[in-house]
């Protein structure tokens, strides 16, 4: 019988009653292949590899990340629950020790997800990896956390969520927002004033191939690791940087996701993206499960690979070693930087405005940092929708310091609902969430 080196966890939820639309690449049979692949395979029969049910995520674990509004239970189905819980078992399974390393395949994704939550964006409602994070945290609040997002897309919601938090260190590299959905993800998005150069982006011409990834993943990501030395390291493994991907434009192969998952040596990773449901799901989960256990991977090849038409070229390489270089030496760079645009600055105000592409709903918002040289400071987020709510919401940071701790709940209590339709507050210290409304 084989053995795995490492003992896997697998958690496996495919929410064949949920999907966005009948014809949306987030649908039903998304991983119908892959679910296939996996029995073909034997993967089940392999000594040192389990499969875990997914657990119900609770609202609590919701409200520890974001602001549903108006509440979790108006935005959310139950197959976001199990997908959530889904993560939350895989991290379980890892923290307890009851396997080495652990894989959850599931959906709905979340890497789009903001902290305030209107709707549905990126196929996204509710960020998995944070929230997963966040329930490790409950009995761990110290652990020291790298996300690396190697989805085609930028993670923009996970970077809004541990913007200012430099426990969490954000690392995505994906195809250049200029060419892409959801258009951020330049290398100026560095972190918020207490987590500047915490979060890292590294954008990626369109049909960068296995050269590319091998090369950002060698000379950015592994050394800033290194550098940073995480507790956990995760990986949004989304798979929509594949050749045959319906909506993206990459040369990624199964083998590349493969030898990505080997050197960056995940503990957990998490299914995102990825929309080629025949032609390169079953290959790229078959290849990353093989990896994090520590099998063979090598004749994991696509029935159409050719590898002489994924060649990268010469211009692409040369764009991608510049890139490279930049990032890394802003990471080098970073705590210079963060003077230079930070220091002695009482707050830091940014308005933006989202869209929700899936919804229809588009949301301005007003996002206040508050600076601190005790704690990490308070945040607040005043936010209006086109679906007529404006809410303020109020988030005492996990390292709060006495004095901001009691200023963010003076703020919530004299704040009247005049102005707003909702109020929210998030204490991280106490794990404690309230709400009120009109």
């Amino acid at each position: 019988m084989i053995k795995a080196k490492n003992k896997l966890g697998i958690v496996f939820f495919p929410a064949f009653d949920w999907a966005i639309s009948p014809s949306h690449p987030e649908r039903e049979e998304r991983l119908l292949y892959t679910q296939d692949q996996i029995f073909e395979e034997g993967i089940e029969d392999i000594e040192g590899i389990k499969f875990f049910n997914p657990v119900i995520a609770e609202k609590k674990d919701i409200e520890r990340v974001h602001f549903c509004v108006p509440d979790v239970e108006e935005r959310l189905t139950k197959s976001h629950l199990v997908s959530v819980g889904g993560a939350i078992r895989a991290a379980q399974a890892v923290m307890n020790g009851e396997v080495d390393k652990s894989f959850a395949l599931i959906r709905p994704p979340g890497h789009h997800a903001h902290r305030v939550v209107y709707g549905d964006r990126g196929f996204c409602i509710v960020n998995m990896e944070a929230i997963m994070i966040e329930n490790m945290r409950k009995n761990n609040p110290d652990l020291r956390i790298a996300i690396v997002d190697s989805d085609c897309h930028h993670g923009d919601g996970t970077q809004d969520i541990y913007w200012n938090d430099k426990n969490t260190l954000f690392i995505s590299f994906h195809q250049d927002g200029r060419t892409l959905y959801p258009g951020t993800g330049s290398i100026d998005e560095f972190g918020g004033p207490s987590a500047y150069g915490y979060n890292v982006n590294i954008p990626l011409p369109p049909e960068t191939g296995e050269e590319g990834f091998a090369y950002v993943l060698d000379n950015v990501v592994l050394p800033i690791l290194d550098e940073y030395k995480p507790d956990i390291i995760i990986n949004s493994a989304g798979q929509d940087n594949h050749y045959t991907d319906p909506i993206t434009n990459m040369n990624f192969t199964a083998q590349g996701y493969a030898e990505l998952s080997r050197k960056l040596n995940p503990d957990i990773a998490v299914l995102e993206g990825g929309y080629s449901i025949e032609g390169a799901l079953p290959y790229v989960n078959l290849g990353i499960i093989l990896a994090m256990a520590g099998l063979d991977y090598s004749q994991v090849h696509e029935h159409d690979y050719d590898k002489e038409k994924l060649k990268q070229s010469r211009d692409i390489t040369k764009y991608i070693e510049r890139v490279s270089e930049e990032v890394y030496s802003k990471w080098k760079n970073r705590d210079k930087l963060r003077k230079e645009k930070y220091e002695g600055r009482e707050y830091i105000e940014q308005s933006r405005q989202i869209y929700y592409d899936t919804d229809g709903i588009t949301e301005n918002q007003k996002q206040v940092f508050f600076t601190c040289n005790k704690c990490s400071g308070l945040n607040t987020i005043n936010s209006t929708s086109s679906t007529r709510f404006h809410i303020l919401a109020i988030t005492i940071p996990r390292d709060a310091c006495s004095s901001c701790l009691d200023k963010g709940y003076k703020l919530y209590k004299d704040t009247l609902l005049d102005n707003f339709t909702n109020v929210y507050l998030q204490d991280k210290v106490n794990d404690k969430y309230y709400a009120k409304s009109k």
